[in-house]
Parts: C-alpha cells; structure tokens; sequence
C-alpha cells in the first residue's frame, strides 16, 4: 500500500498530569504505566497502529525527560519508530501537532494522511474502531480537519462534547458546535436531546491540510512549528526541535487554535469503547470486575468489600468492608478516597506539592528511568540509601565518579561488568563489589538477561547531582 493510502499516526506522549496519583507523579506520567493491563498505555496505543497494511511507523512527540522511556517501551513491543520529536518545553498540543505536520510535510509530502492520537488513553480496537478509523481517513483525504466524537455513556461533566452536524459524502459530518465541559444537568440535556459526542482529543487531516489551516487561524504558532523543524537536529535516535524557535509558539491546544474557528472540521461519530482514564473511577469502570463489582491489582485481599479499586504496588492491602472506595498504593505513598470524587486527586495533589514536606511524593517516582535501565530507592537512612539498580541487556552507566559517597554493589541476578579504576571484573549472582568514594567506575551488562543489583550508598552526600559523569553513551557526559 503506498503512503497516500495509509496514515502516518502522530502520538502525543509529552504531558506530566498527576490525576492517577500515587501511581502517576510529574516525573512518572501515566502513559508508561501499567494500571490493570500487561502493557502501558503508550505501548498499548504503539500496538493499535502497528498494522502496515493501514499504518506507516508512528511518530512520537514526547520531552527531554521521556525519551529514553518511550523508546525501551516501543523496543518492548518490537515497534520501530519513524522518528521522535522532543519538545524544548510544554507549549500545548497546538504547536506539538504544527511540528509535528512540518516535520511530516518536510519528509512525506503535504498529501500525507496524520492521526494524532494521546498516549495515555484507553481504547478498545474492535471492528467499530477500525471502521471509524477508515472514515476518518477518507474524510481527511477530501480535505477537512477530523476529529472522532465518542457515543456517551453518561452525562460526563469531566469531556468537552460536540454537536453533530449534517452528514457528509465519506460517513462523516460537519460539527456545529463545540461545547467545554459541562455542568451535570446540561450535560443530561445534551444526552437527552440526542446529536451530542464526547470530544475524544483524536483527530486525523493532512499535514499541508492542517499547516494552512494554522497559517489562517494561527499564523503564530505555524510560524513556530516550521522553524523548530527547520532548525532541527538530530541526537541519536532522536529529533531535538529548535528551542528558541518553539518557545515563540503561543501556549495553546489545537480545539482552541484551529478546530473551534474553522468551518471546515468534521466529525466520525463513534460507539467503540474509549476513556481517557482521567479518574481512578474510570480505571475502576474500564477494569474486569468480580462478582461483588471490584477491580483489584497487585497483593490485595478483600473482605465484605465491593464496587472498589483495590491497587498495590508494594505491600499487601487488605481492605474490609467498604463500598465504593479506590485504595491505590505506590512504593512510598497511599491514596485512599470515594471513587465518585476520585476526578479530584488533582486538588489533593495541589495540597501535597505545596508542603516542602510532601512535595517530592508529587514530582518524583521511587523508581526512575535511565536509558541504560533505572533504579528503584528502597531505603534512605541518615548517612545511607539502598538501590535496586536494573540494567538491560547490552546497556551500561556512564563512567562516572562520585565525590561524596562510596558504593557497594551485590548482583542478585545475571552477570555484571563492573570497572572500577583501571581493573575489570565479572561479578556474577551473590558476588559484590565495593566502589571507594571519588573512584572511576561503571557498571555494564554483557549478558541476554536483565540485570540486577542491590546498591548500598554511604556518605555525608547522597543526591543524584554528586554525580560526575566521565563517557557517556548517551551524550550526558
């Protein structure tokens, strides 16, 4: 199939929201999370597109501080990207989707079909979503700007909707209008008067279709978009948009800069199965339930409990006689609230980032992410932390050196090559190793397996900065 007849998709992985707090922090986004599923939303939404009889390799737009997460997670699932975008800084999806049509246009020609798709959204690719996927794609080919409007199940107040229009050649139709979040008896008329859609945040068109039409309705943010790609370059695997360039783009989303003012967008009315799992009601609606209607995950025991999310990260939760409750525990935090009010973590993580005490549980993540592994914290003590340090196979850390503490490492499992000065060892299962303070070292893994070790860090200094990086694989050094 040649690339006028299939889509290239476009997936936005960029955004730092906290609404699925404690599992997701600003540093740990919810699209490379596992929630009730064997894969993350990102990987679930690279498996969507992963067909090359309708889809061309996607194109990721993420930040800085995800790439290395957004390209193991699609080597995870054996999907090759067409190319990362990564954002100097959050100018909302306006100018995402502008870079990412001029970095389209410059490559594939201004015909190529786009489907800018979220990351962290759930959906269900049936036949029902791939048949609107179909329509979508004709609709674009004629001309418009589409986006996908989902049946609603309730008079949701936490979408946007749309209003259905007359129908048009392709299956599609025209909107009439956009609504913003409604309250809840407005939202009940909507659904009562019938031709109302959630806005799904989906959207496919040309990328000379929607540059132009970003030229007319915001000359600003093409203008923006075009010069970050022109002024581009390249690092590794990846596509470093021109800062200077992008930070002229007003900080703007897409419904507002284009689809509201445009009398040329249509819609694809929808009945298949989406969320953007913006609440823990809405993990808990989308979850397989048991007989008494709870959703559990991790260690958990329930007793004379029901209509409940129940999620462990760590230690066992036993949860007794409660009804209509999220209890969600990470490796440092526990959330505990009705599942009705759960669209308002957001207030309670506000509350949590505001105390210097407390901060930290809403920006990082025990366990982080390297391009090499990452690392779980499992211990801080005065003058001590310990590590669970995960290496991939092939992958090694920087050469590096520390002036303020020292390290012992333990392999618990597969082999490990670890420099330290001028000597190279194997260390193998239950061996170790001790790193003297302001000693060269780095720690590999030539093995087919992951790599782990228990890190035991001593010293008056025990922060990620006291970190001196010597060679870098990764350009960090």
């Amino acid at each position: 199939m040649s690339l006028s007849q299939t889509v290239i998709p476009v997936i936005m992985a960029g955004g730092k929201g906290t609404r699925l707090w404690p599992l997701s922090r600003a540093s740990a986004p919810k699209q490379f999370i596992q929630f009730v599923n064997d894969r993350t939303l990102f990987q679930a939404t690279l498996t969507r597109v992963s067909d090359p009889n309708l889809y061309e390799p996607p194109i990721v737009v993420t930040s800085e501080d995800f790439r290395f997460l957004a390209a193991e997670q699609a080597r995870e699932v054996g999907l090759q990207l067409a190319g990362t975008l990564l954002e100097p800084m959050g100018r909302n999806t306006a100018a995402a989707i502008a870079a990412a049509a001029a970095f389209v246009a410059d490559r594939a020609g201004e015909d190529a079909v786009l489907q800018v798709l979220a990351s962290d959204h759930e959906i269900v690719a049936d036949e029902r979503y791939f048949q609107a996927i179909q329509i979508a794609r004709d609709t674009a080919r004629a001309g418009k700007l589409v986006t996908f409007g989902i049946h609603p199940t309730e008079p949701s107040t936490g979408y946007g909707y749309i209003q259905m229009g007359q129908a048009l050649p392709s299956g599609a139709h025209a909107v009439k209008a956009f609504v913003e979040k409604p309250v809840l008896a407005e939202a009940e008329r909507m659904l009562a008067k019938g031709g109302f859609y959630w806005n799904s945040g989906i959207f496919m068109f040309t990328a000379g279709q929607v540059l132009r039409e970003m030229e007319t309705y915001a000359p600003e943010v093409a203008a923006a978009a075009r010069a970050s790609v022109e002024k581009a370059v390249s690092d590794l695997d990846f596509i470093r948009l021109n800062a200077d360039a992008f930070a002229k783009s007003p900080n703007v989303s897409i419904d507002y800069a284009i689809m509201e003012k445009t009398g040329n967008v249509a819609v694809v009315p929808s009945s298949f199965t989406w969320s953007d799992l913006g609440s823990w009601d809405a993990v808990w609606k989308l979850g397989t339930r048991d007989a008494l209607g709870n959703v559990t995950s991790g260690n958990t025991t329930l007793l004379d409990t029901k209509n409940s999310l129940v999620m462990s990260r760590t230690s066992h939760l036993a949860v007794h006689g409660l009804d209509n409750v999220a209890v969600i525990a990470s490796e440092d935090a526990v959330y505990v609230g009705r599942l009705e009010d759960s669209q308002n973590v957001g207030k309670l993580v506000k509350q949590l980032a505001a105390a210097k005490t407390t901060s930290a549980l809403t920006e990082t993540h025990p366990t982080s992410y390297r391009p090499w592994g990452g690392y779980t914290s499992i211990f801080v003590g005065e003058r001590f932390r310990v590590k669970r340090l995960f290496v991939l196979p092939g992958k090694k850390l920087s050469l590096q050196k520390h002036h303020h503490r020292a390290e012992h490492w333990i392999c618990v499992k597969g082999t490990a090559e670890v420099t330290v000065g001028d000597v190279v060892k194997t260390v193998r299962e239950n061996e170790s190793v001790y790193i003297p303070q302001g000693e060269m070292h780095r720690l590999a893994n030539p093995g087919k397996i992951l790599l782990e070790m228990i890190e035991v860090q001593t010293g008056s200094y025990l922060e990620e900065d006291d970190i001196i990086r010597i060679v870098d694989e990764f350009g960090r050094s």
